[in-house]
C-alpha cells in the first residue's frame, strides 16, 4: 500500500454532496453537437459517448487535457496482464477503512518487472501519454477496486506525482467524475470503457477532483453503466 499512500499523502479530499442515480444534483450533461468530444478531437455522435460536461466553457477547459482512447486494449491483452496481475493481488486483502477516507474496497500492488508482452504494452501507453524522455515514477501502480469499492473526489499531492496520469482500465466499464475546485456545478464525466486508456493533465488534474463512482451511482449521460470489479494500471510522471 506505499505507493497508494505515498502518492494520496495531503491529499485535498474533497466532500461533495452524493449524487443520485439520475444526477439531480448537477446539472444534466449537455448532448448537443460540439459540446462532448473524445481526446480533444471534434465532437461527433460517436464521441459523445466518451467525455459529457456541464457546459461548454468547462469542457473547453479541459480540452486537450483529457483523453479517453476506446479498445486501447486486446481483448488478449487484458487476459495477459489479468493473468500475471492476479496471483500478486489474490494474496492481498479488499480494504474498506483507508486511513483518509478517499477510496473504500480496494486492493493495491506497484510493479516493476513485467514479462515482455505486459511492457509492450505499458511501452505503448507511454508513448500516448508522455512526451519521449520524460522521468516516470518507476513503479507501475495496479489499483483493484471491489464491485462494492469506490474513490471518493481528491486531488493527488503535487509532491508527489507529477503533471500526467494514464491509466488502463480492466475488467469493468466505469465512470470517472471530474469536478472544479472553483466551482462545484463544473464537471466533467469520462466513461471508461473495459480496455480503454484514459488520460489526464495539467489542470485536469490540479483543478478539478477526480473520482470513480460506486456501482449504485455509475450514470453517463443519463444511461447507467454498470460497475463490477475494476483494475487499474497506472502510470504517472515525476514531479517537475
Amino acid at each position: 500500500m506505499s505507493l497508494l499512500l505515498t502518492v494520496l499523502k495531503r491529499v485535498n479530499l474533497i466532500s461533495l454532496p452524493r449524487p443520485s442515480p439520475h444526477h439531480c444534483s448537477v446539472p444534466r450533461p449537455l448532448e448537443a453537437s460540439g459540446l462532448a468530444w473524445e481526446g480533444g478531437r471534434d465532437s461527433s455522435v460517436d464521441d459523445r459517448r466518451l467525455v459529457s460536461g456541464s457546459s461548454p466553457d468547462v469542457l473547453e477547459k479541459v480540452r486537450g487535457q483529457v483523453e479517453v482512447s476506446e479498445n486501447f486494449l486486446t481483448e488478449a491483452e487484458e487476459r495477459a496482464l489479468l493473468q500475471e496481475l492476479e496471483p500478486g493481488l489474490r494474496k492481498k486483502r479488499y480494504e474498506f477503512d483507508h486511513w483518509d477516507d478517499a477510496i473504500h474496497g480496494y486492493r493495491e500492488t506497484e510493479r516493476v518487472q513485467w514479462t515482455e508482452g505486459s511492457w509492450a504494452v505499458l511501452r505503448r501507453v507511454r508513448q500516448a501519454a508522455f512526451p519521449a524522455g520524460e522521468p516516470l515514477l518507476g513503479p507501475v501502480h495496479v489499483l483493484d477496486l471491489d464491485r462494492t469499492g469506490f474513490i471518493k473526489p481528491h486531488i493527488d499531492s503535487v509532491k508527489f506525482c507529477g503533471s500526467t496520469i494514464a491509466g488502463l482500465s480492466l475488467l469493468s466499464d466505469s465512470v470517472m467524475r471530474l469536478v472544479s475546485e472553483q466551482d462545484m456545478a463544473d464537471w466533467v464525466d469520462l466513461l471508461l470503457p473495459r480496455r480503454s486508456l484514459y488520460i489526464l493533465r495539467d489542470s485536469a488534474r490540479y483543478s478539478f477532483t477526480h473520482q470513480v463512482l460506486r456501482d449504485e451511482e455509475s450514470f453517463f449521460a443519463g444511461r447507467r453503466v454498470p460497475r463490477d470489479r475494476r483494475i487499474s494500471v497506472i502510470c504517472r510522471n515525476l514531479p517537475a
